[in-house]
């Protein structure tokens, strides 16, 4: 629609058809958790069932009658050598552990052998039908309150109710959710085995309720982690927005006027300054927060049809600084799958940009090789420097992602099960946490590194991180400030003359080797000089590698070419 027609016509029946999207992805949610739900009760039921079904069983299998009420007959009988056969009767099972002792004492007693039997029998079915009783009580109330508003709107207040009960219904069915469990801390290969062996049923009851888990899980298919990571961002969304829309609005009154020695000063109301003083911050905070996610779910609203290009939610949750992975393409089908990192100042509410540079390589290396799929991701899976001069003159931001980064790659390979040509993009401090990955992973399964606006990879020398050193590109562009980067700190006193002699050569930079250099000993391509420093921002030429020759190159490179 939105190719073949334009107007307002179009634009409301395009509205109108997004809207009808999002109630059918909320009725899929609340009846993935009524089907989880039902399945948790049947579990706890069949488990009731089967100890009922094994004391009948006893029952029958001693000649016993067990009636309707749950109480047990027995015959008349005794011992061989009695005179006469102690009398036949019936007994009704407890659960009392009192009353138990209590009827199992008069059982010993008795002559009759079958009244123990009989006695043993029908308290196990007591205990049977009490477990079945109470999941009847449990769920009952769980089912009930999984009902929607009686109106044709989904609100974000609907939406928000969908996590209160996923959490009701995960409480409740934790004995069964817990029996079909990931592998803890599993590898790729394990999750991938382990969703396989589930039934279609299972998955759907897991995935419904532990969305957060399925989404996060490498080794799955892109599709199945697409799934459960737009249910986490339209929950979380809904909520950020109920609670934003909770907020009361910055009085009017912001300003007043008070007179002192004859003059008046204009001075913030008490008014304004309390409510600035409670909301202002968590206001602006949500405000970012909702656009942030929401230009997350624009990709999925303008999607024009085209597989090659379609949104994947990999990985989504707001902690922290926020963490986003997004796939442009379908990396377990693609040919071609590129993984950029981004770098310093990456965070969810900036996410907009670092997901629009995975589109850029995406549709270049399509028109590049457009006999072979590619499949964009924007990797946002650590949490980022914010500092150019503080945060991103530390390691230990990579130190953490280098681990995340290489179980990523590796289940995206995994996810595929065939032969794809894998390149990992890193982008200034991004570039460290990908070099890291590769250097500490010996058998990470990457066939290209890329690495643009780099302060250093982590090593010296491209061979160091274990893929072909000709499969090793580097560029950084003539006014990027990066080209700045000092020298590792501490390595001589920084009032000694010879501290600065490394600014000099060809090579050290913070990070190891200037990836650009002949002693790196990769590959280089070429790249436009950018803009001046100050000219558009700080360093506009260390955001400028999405652009022009240096987005032709790198796809050239993603897709299996050489600049």
């Amino acid at each position: 629609m939105r190719e073949a027609l334009s107007g307002d016509a179009a634009t409301a029946a395009i509205g109108k058809i997004q809207q009808l999207v999002e109630n059918f992805q909320y009725t899929q949610a609340e009846c993935g958790l009524i089907s989880a739900a039902l399945n948790g009760f049947s579990h706890d039921i069949e488990a009731a069932k089967k100890k009922l079904d094994a004391a009948i069983a006893d029952a029958e299998t001693n000649k016993l009658t067990v009636n309707s009420d749950g109480s047990v007959s027995y015959p008349a009988g005794g011992e061989p050598s009695t005179p006469a056969p102690a009398p036949g009767g019936k007994t009704s099972g407890q659960t009392d552990p009192t009353a138990q002792a209590l009827n199992r004492q008069a059982a010993n007693f008795d002559p009759n052998p079958g009244f123990r039997l009989a006695q043993e029998c029908a308290d196990r079915i007591a205990a049977a039908l009490k477990e079945a009783t109470e999941a009847d009580t449990k769920w009952a109330p769980k089912i009930q309150a999984l009902t929607a508003d009686d109106d044709l709107t989904v609100s974000a207040r609907d939406w928000a109710d969908v996590e209160s009960d996923t959490r009701g219904v995960a409480e409740a069915a934790d004995e069964y959710l817990h029996s079909l469990a990931p592998p803890e801390r599993g590898t790729p290969q394990q999750n991938a085995d382990w969703w396989k062996s589930l039934s279609a049923e299972d998955r759907s009851a897991y995935l419904s309720v532990h969305p957060d888990t399925i989404g996060a899980l490498n080794g799955l298919p892109a599709d199945v982690r697409d799934e459960a990571n737009r249910s986490i961002l339209t929950e979380k969304r809904a909520q950020d927005q109920v609670e934003l829309d909770s907020i009361p609005p910055e009085p009017t009154n912001k300003y007043t006027y008070i007179t002192a020695g004859g003059y008046a000063s204009k001075v913030y109301t008490d008014e304004w300054m309390e409510w600035n003083k409670k909301y202002a911050d968590r206001k602006a905070q949500l405000t970012d927060s909702v656009k942030a996610m929401g230009q997350i779910q624009m990709r999925y609203d303008t999607f024009n049809g085209d597989p090659t290009a379609r949104p994947y939610l990999l990985g989504f949750d707001d902690k922290k600084l926020g963490h986003v992975i997004m796939a442009i393409g379908n990396p377990d089908t693609a040919d071609n799958v590129t993984t950029y990192v981004p770098g310093t100042g990456a965070k969810l509410t900036e996410i907009d940009g670092a997901i629009r540079r995975a589109e850029q390589l995406q549709t270049k290396a399509a028109s590049t090789d457009p006999l072979h799929s590619t499949a964009s991701i924007m990797w946002l899976g650590y949490d980022a420097p914010q500092d150019v001069m503080g945060d991103a003159m530390d390691p230990a931001f990579a130190d953490a992602a280098k681990d995340p980064l290489s179980d990523f790659l590796t289940g995206v390979d995994t996810a595929h099960g065939g032969n794809v040509n894998s390149t990992v993009l890193g982008h200034s401090y991004g570039s460290l946490v990908a070099g890291e990955a590769l250097r500490d992973h010996p058998e990470l399964p990457v066939d290209n590194a890329i690495m643009v606006g780099s302060p250093g990879v982590g090593v010296n020398h491209a061979k160091d991180l274990n893929i072909p050193a000709d499969h090793v590109w580097a560029a950084t562009a003539k006014n990027d400030l990066i080209n700045l980067a000092p020298p590792p700190s501490g390595a001589l006193a920084p009032l000694n003359p010879k501290a600065y002699m490394h600014l000099f050569d060809d090579h050290s930079i913070l990070y190891g080797y200037d990836p650009t250099s002949d002693d790196f000993g990769g590959q280089t391509f070429h790249v436009a000089d950018g803009k001046a420093p100050g000219s558009d921002g700080f360093m506009p030429a260390h955001s400028q590698y999405w652009e022009g020759e240096s987005l032709a190159n790198m796809a050239t490179i993603a897709t299996g070419g050489k600049p």
